[in-house]
């Protein structure tokens, strides 16, 4: 019989991202982002995370808690549309659900650990908290088959030149300077590698030879040309539905006020009348 093991969160990241588009595969270090790690108060804790100071780096044993069930095979977003064994990626639909990341430490405030990039959602527990020692835990030039693979084929220059049509060069800008939300990045590097349907990548194909790809809350149609290898990106529209815009009790819906004001700006065929009933 198995056994069934305990384990009880110690604290919470505060990372400011709602959704799994906004947290990278791995933290990148040339951002300037903080994130904070919230350390529940209990007994021993605070003597438990003394002498952390001095350390540049720590490594977060973390909970998946809003993956779905695990699955043997799964899906990564890099690479060709072809399925891997669970074991070698770092999919979150695991038999258990366990994350691992390593960050920088950048200050122990009380039972607040400053830390720097990660790529943790918001309120994701934590389970532990490691220090990251140089001398055992890096091993520079240890192979990582089929990563290596990809990462090699990422290292070429991309394919596909990214253009936009005026409408999506208006929504974009109209997005970043209104909002603040500002998904072209994303969108050329997901394009311009390779823009056919591949789930884990939320690329797909729609009737009329288009095709769509999401970033976050918000997608985009666009159509590809083998011939010239162009992709022209037409319009962006936001993911959600009006009726979860506007359902108050769904508290995890990232960009909603920007994702209201942009149908009432752009209601699209079907939407002009039920977007306007959101004022």
């Amino acid at each position: 019989m198995q056994r069934v093991l305990e384990v009880r969160p110690i604290g919470v990241v505060r990372s400011g991202k709602g959704v799994h588009f906004q947290a990278l595969h791995q933290p990148d270090e040339s951002s300037p982002e903080e994130s904070v790690l919230e350390i529940f108060d209990g007994p021993g804790m605070r003597e438990a995370l003394r002498d952390l100071s001095g350390m540049e780096r720590v490594w977060l044993v973390w909970w998946f808690d809003r993956a779905d069930g695990w699955r043997p095979l799964v899906l990564p977003p890099r690479g060709p549309a072809r399925r891997r064994g669970v074991f070698a990626t770092r999919s979150p639909h695991r038999p258990n659900p366990i994350g691992i990341t390593p960050v920088r430490l950048l200050a122990v405030e009380g039972l607040r650990l400053r830390l720097g990039p990660c790529d943790l959602l918001d309120g994701t527990p934590v389970l532990d908290v490691k220090p990251y020692v140089p001398a055992f835990d890096a091993f520079p030039g240890t192979t990582a088959g089929w990563i290596d693979e990809v990462e090699a084929t990422e290292a070429c220059k991309p394919r596909y030149e990214v253009r936009f049509s005026p409408l999506a060069r208006e929504q974009l800008e109209w997005l970043r300077g209104e909002w603040g939300v500002d998904i072209e990045g994303r969108m050329q590097a997901l394009l311009a590698r390779d823009p056919s349907p591949h789930r884990a990548r939320r690329i797909r194909a729609r009737p009329g030879g288009l095709s769509e790809v999401g970033c976050g809350p918000w997608r985009a149609s666009f159509q590809s040309d083998e011939t010239t290898a162009v992709v022209t990106v037409l319009r962006i529209e936001p993911s959600f539905p009006l009726r979860f815009l506007l359902d108050l009790t769904r508290t995890r819906v990232p960009d909603r006020e920007a994702q209201q004001a942009f149908l009432k700006r752009w209601p699209g065929p079907d939407r002009s009348t039920s977007a306007n009933a959101g004022t």
